[in-house]
């Protein structure tokens, strides 16, 4: 009789668009471990009783998304013993383990950014910064910014409240570093920034607007989107029409994974399960552009 495979997934809402289950399940596969990778979409006021019966339901770990990365942290102690630096850091989390009865709280996003980020553009050392969100990704991305030490740091959400929770949590990790909320995306003065840096789910629809407009883009700006499905959206689409540096946030996906994948399974995860996650992660891209092409066809 086949054993039963040890249950992992994704917790957010809305969660269908996301690639993370192709990449774990390609990992656990080529690890020959007997795991499957599932998405939860959980509405928010089924959260909690979710998160209460995960010792019930089977499974071993999650991946947390938007919108509940600062949410779930409702149900536990901040300062507990099984919560990890980065979570009681930036009190935000984006993977729970379940290891010997215990849930315990990490927050992968931080070093899975500051690796995508380096790979992709280098040191954030002395660049200006402009940052559009400031949900439980906006959270990491500041630490990470301000740990790289960026020059400047200008932040703008809709809820002026959550940038000016994000200003001061830095500023309490990062004594009199140069962070301050503004009002509207004009205050962010683009074109006096190295880096700007999408931390909002706006882009993931197709109807959604773009928030930048072209004149707000300049040769010295490198677009950072962490939306990665779509693979373009309109903000980066915007970047290659100016000839500027730009960015979706897939590698930011690849690395946060691969720091959960060695949460789930207490083990380094070796070069070529990396480059094996990577594989699955363009072949979704692939599969989204192909079915991009044939809607376009049939219109």
């Amino acid at each position: 009789m086949a054993k039963t495979p040890l249950i992992f997934g994704l917790i957010g809402f809305p969660i269908k668009h996301s690639f993370s289950p192709a990449m774990h399940n390609a990992a656990f596969k080529k690890l020959g471990i007997n795991a499957e990778y599932k998405r939860f979409e959980v509405k928010p006021e089924e959260l909690e009783d979710f998160l209460h019966s995960l010792r019930e339901k089977g499974i071993c770990g999650l991946n947390v998304t938007i919108p509940y990365k600062e949410k779930v942290l409702e149900f536990v102690e901040l300062e507990s013993k099984n919560n990890s630096f980065y979570v009681k850091q930036i009190k935000a989390v984006n993977t729970i383990i379940i290891r010997d009865g215990i849930l315990k709280y990490f927050n992968t996003d931080i070093p899975g950014f500051g690796r995508a980020l380096v790979e992709k553009n280098g040191s954030a050392k002395d660049k200006r910064i402009a940052i559009l969100g400031a949900g439980g990704a906006s959270r990491a991305v500041a630490f990470v910014l301000a740990e790289h030490k960026a020059k400047e740091i200008a932040i703008y959400d809709i809820d002026k409240t959550k940038s000016l929770n994000i200003v001061e949590l830095i500023r309490d990790r990062f004594p009199d570093f140069p962070i301050h909320s503004v009002d509207n995306i004009e205050d962010l003065k683009i074109k006096e920034k190295n880096l700007l840096i999408n931390a909002t789910p706006i882009g993931m629809k197709p109807d959604d607007r773009c928030l930048i407009t072209e004149e707000m883009l300049h040769k010295n700006l490198f677009v950072y989107d962490l939306i990665y499905n779509p693979p373009e959206t309109k903000l980066l689409a915007l970047a290659n029409k100016a000839k500027i540096g730009h960015s979706n946030g897939l590698n930011m996906l690849l690395y946060q994974g691969v720091c959960s994948l060695e949460l789930f399974i207490d083990r380094k995860v070796p070069f070529e399960i990396i480059e094996v996650m990577r594989q699955a992660l363009i072949n979704e891209i692939n599969k989204v552009k192909l079915d991009d092409r044939f809607h376009k066809q049939g219109d």
